[in-house]
């Protein structure tokens, strides 16, 4: 099976949104875990 051609800007920018999307899931579980240790105190 031969892939279908990509042009590089087009790679560049998938990965620049799925890296956004990935940090804000990250700014998600940081943001629980903070809360979850601040109210132990």
């Amino acid at each position: 099976m031969k892939k279908a051609k990509i042009s590089f800007a087009e790679l560049m920018k998938k990965n620049k949104e799925e890296l956004l999307r990935d940090q804000a899931t990250i700014e998600k579980i940081e943001k629980r875990i903070d809360e979850k240790y601040t109210k132990v105190k």
